[in-house]
């Protein structure tokens, strides 16, 4: 097309020339003016058509070429989304396995309805319609997962087959050339990408289809299961409104619904290890969490021990002492008792795994501490509180239950009778606990009425509730009791604590038991008791709404819980800041010849630590709390305009402390001094530190002041320090007798280093003795003026022995007789 082009515009160049030179021929020529208007109309009008006719072939040549363009871009991003689509075609969802989780879904959807959905008996069960609940949230929650995934991947599926057929929807697709060749080629061109994209269509169709038919069943199974725990729900809010109402007859009257004691016990397996095993898979960091606590509590506890036995400060009967005796078991006890409350809504089982374990500890720290009577009553409240355990994992009324569970609360309130009348209450360590008995015992009386009477879930509440309150009672008043012997115990060995940075009055700590300790025992003792209650829900759930409510001020939305999630947060890590600041700096960490290089180890990154904690527990805070970043920024702008105006002080002293820890001109530890203030570095802080001076007074200095001040650090140089003493020596003394005497004492002094050597230097002749000087290295700075002063007896021993004397200064005084006569003449 283009060569057609530059023939035309060519020839009319060329026509143009012979007009212009047959129109120069006429004029020069004798013609008529008739024949030359003539001639000139017929030009004019032969160059106006043919003009016309260029300038529409041009204008379909200049469409064509823009066509041709778009066409071939088009075709491109036809070719490059076909590449796209078969991408993630080959990468797209599993539905081989979508199909199996479904299966699951269905099986396990199955087996949690048993008992409540299908083969309900004659009445639902607290415990069960809880287990039932529990698993339907969870596969729920997976059946969202996977319909979620779903739809993106057919919004996707969707999409390509969109952008396929708009691209082949384009105008310019169906523009053909007039030009027969060039028809030619583009039509196999597009034949070409037909081919190409009919399989990739029809593959983005099949995968549409299945997926759609996928997408079917998910949601099916979620609108079952919203239907399931919605039915649920409402049994669970008759429940809690009805606690009191019978469910059966009397436990001697007629049973009107039967099924076998072992398929009951069969479906309660299943229903508790598929609880146990979505809130493990829901819950393993925790999990992790709680290993390390313990193995490092274990750790901790092992280590005061080693001490104790080091000081032989270990008693015979542990008395005062029990945290120490099993480091494990204690740190079992104590971790597992406080860490379960960060559970949230645990399955029974779980709980009771942590109660197991708790018992074994405490009974393994028991033997041989009780006596054997109040051991006997801890292993009997054990074995009953676990039997009675096991039957709370039942979920399904029977006859063959309701008698067990009457002997079991029979037992319990003979047994807590028995105690409370005839115990020896004298021999008993924790007294508290006979209130704990005490409820049993009504509890038990009550589970026993309530079963006989036909109110089946209000008897199993008040049968687990009963053994449940006396152990987790005793679990919980000894793990305080651990914890605060292990604070009294930690105190009386760590004698370096820095209190500035740690705040505990350890003179309270071991006489009595906090306040605190015992408002949180009776918390969780609430907590857990009332788990077991179908109305504790419904009572906690209002207080969960109080503080998961969105709250608005201004443009900033927040909850009570993102709150105080931030304040828990920072206050753990100020906590924990200061608990490193506390053990870091005690003489039991550091060890043998080293332990000045220990103590300057630590000291110099101990404020890069705790800086370390503080702004990572920030970080946590804010990004747990959910603060915008943008409400950061306006609170830095407002500290911004108050550091210009008042706080010009506290930043520099901030500042300052980052800088001595980063550069390190001093070290806890250091020998320093500082306008005429000497002693040593204690602590190095935010905002100050203290020196130690030798007077004994503590000295809080601001950072900006020590960096800005003449700071003389003894320490940085290795610990030595160079002394000198000045003796004066008699005129008549053999000097090279005297000098060999004192470089003799100076290497015979253990503490005096060897490299440098000593120096003896005669300086100048005095008044009445001749003045010599002796320079010395000191190997420990702390031992300087220690070393000085024996010297100084050393010396003087020596001097004696070998007749060398000190003078001392002495002054002539003459004294002038006059005569009397001579006196009387000058009168």
């Amino acid at each position: 097309m283009r060569n057609t082009t530059y023939s035309r515009i060519l020839l009319f160049f060329v026509l143009l020339i012979i007009c212009f030179q047959g129109f120069a021929q006429t004029t020069d020529s004798s013609a008529s003016d008739t024949v030359v208007s003539r001639e000139k109309i017929d030009f004019v009008t032969r160059m106006q058509a043919f003009a016309r006719k260029s300038a529409k072939e041009s204008a379909e040549e200049f469409n064509a070429d823009k066509a041709t363009i778009e066409q071939n871009k088009t075709l491109d991003e036809i070719k490059k989304t076909m590449q796209r689509a078969k991408s993630y075609l080959r990468t797209s969802v599993d539905t081989a396995g979508t199909r199996a989780q479904l299966a699951i879904i269905q099986k396990d959807f199955a087996i949690a309805g048993d008992g409540v959905l299908t083969g309900k008996g004659t009445s639902q069960t607290f415990r069960n319609l809880t287990a039932t609940s529990k698993i339907l949230n969870e596969l729920l929650s997976k059946a969202i997962d996977r319909k979620t995934r779903l739809d993106l991947h057919q919004q996707e599926l969707t999409s390509f087959r969109y952008q396929l057929d708009s691209l082949l929807s384009v105008p310019a697709l169906f523009k053909f050339s007039i030009d027969s060749a060039v028809l030619r080629t583009y039509m196999q061109q597009l034949v070409v990408v037909a081919y190409e994209v009919h399989p990739v269509d029809s593959a983005l169709k099949q995968s549409s289809h299945t997926v759609q038919g996928l997408l079917n069943q998910v949601n099916m199974q979620v609108f079952n299961l919203q239907t399931s725990l919605e039915e649920i729900e409402g049994h669970q809010s008759a429940m809690a409104e009805n606690i009191f109402k019978r469910e059966f007859e009397n436990i001697w009257g007629e049973v009107g619904y039967y099924r076998p004691f072992k398929e009951i016990l069969a479906q309660a397996k299943a229903k508790g290890l598929l609880t146990l095993v979505f809130y493990i898979q829901n819950n393993i960091g925790k999990l992790v969490v709680l290993f390390l606590l313990v193995i490092t509590a274990f750790v901790y506890l092992r280590s005061l021990k080693k001490i104790y036995l080091e000081n032989k400060l270990i008693t015979a009967d542990f008395e005062g002492q029990l945290v120490l005796r099993y480091p494990l078991a204690s740190a079992l006890l104590i971790t597992i008792n406080l860490f379960q409350f960060l559970f949230f809504s645990p399955p029974f089982i779980l709980s009771v795994i942590f109660w197991i374990l708790g018992c074994i500890s405490l009974t393994i720290m028991f033997h041989k501490f009780i006596v054997r009577y109040w051991m006997n009553v801890w292993l009997i409240m054990v074995s009953l509180f676990l039997i009675t355990a096991f039957d709370n994992l039942i979920l399904q009324a029977s006859r063959t239950e309701r008698i067990f569970m009457l002997i079991l609360s029979l037992l319990g309130t003979i047994t807590g009778s028995v105690i409370l009348l005839k115990g020896r209450k004298e021999e008993l360590r924790e007294k508290l606990i006979l209130i704990a008995i005490g409820l049993m015992v009504v509890l038990e009386l009550g589970a026993a009425l309530a079963n006989v009477f036909g109110r089946y879930n209000l008897s199993k509440a008040l049968l687990i509730s009963g053994y449940l309150n006396v152990v987790i009672a005793i679990l919980f008043l000894w793990t305080i009791r651990l914890i605060n012997e292990g604070l009294f115990l930690a105190f009386n060995v760590y004698t370096k604590q820095d209190l500035k940075l740690f705040y505990l009055n350890f003179n309270k700590v071991g006489q009595k038991l906090p306040v605190l300790f015992y408002f949180l025992l009776i918390f969780g003792w609430v907590v857990l008791f009332g788990r077991n209650f179908a109305g504790f829900d419904y009572i906690a759930g209002p207080l969960r709404e109080f503080f998961g409510r969105n709250r608005v001020v201004g443009d900033y939305t927040f909850t009570i819980n993102s709150l105080l999630l931030f304040i828990a947060i920072m206050g753990i890590a100020v906590i924990t800041s200061k608990i490193v600041s506390f053990f870091a700096s005690d003489k039991h960490l550091l060890s043998g010849k080293d332990e000045k290089h220990n103590i300057q180890g630590i000291g110099s990154w101990l404020l890069l630590i705790r800086i370390s904690i503080l702004s990572i527990g920030l970080f946590l805070a804010v990004a747990a709390a959910g603060i915008p970043l943008d409400r950061i920024t306006i609170v830095l702008g407002a500290l911004g305009v108050g550091i210009g105006f008042g706080l010009q002080a506290l930043v520099n002293n901030l500042v300052s402390g980052l800088i001595i820890a980063f550069e390190k001109p001093v070290n806890v530890g250091d020998v320093v001094e500082v306008d005429g203030q000497a002693g040593t570095m204690k602590s190095i802080g935010f905002r100050s530190s203290v020196i130690s001076t030798w007077d004994g007074a503590d000295v809080v200095m601001p950072n900006g002041d020590l960096l800005n001040s003449h700071l003389t650090n003894w320490s940085l140089g290795g610990s030595r320090r160079r002394m000198s003493i000045v003796i004066g020596i008699a005129y008549d003394t053999d000097l090279e007798k005297a000098k060999a005497l004192l470089i003799g004492i100076l290497d015979e002094e253990p503490r005096v280093m060897k490299n440098p050597q000593s120096v003896v230097q005669y300086e100048h002749f005095n008044d009445s003795s001749i003045d010599l000087r002796i320079f010395f290295w000191t190997k420990s700075l702390k031992d300087s003026f220690v070393v000085k002063s024996d010297l100084i007896m050393a010396i003087t021993t020596g001097f004696k022995i070998n007749n060398i004397a000190i003078p001392f200064r002495q002054h002539d005084v003459h004294i002038h007789h006059i005569d009397n006569a001579e006196n009387k003449e000058n009168k």
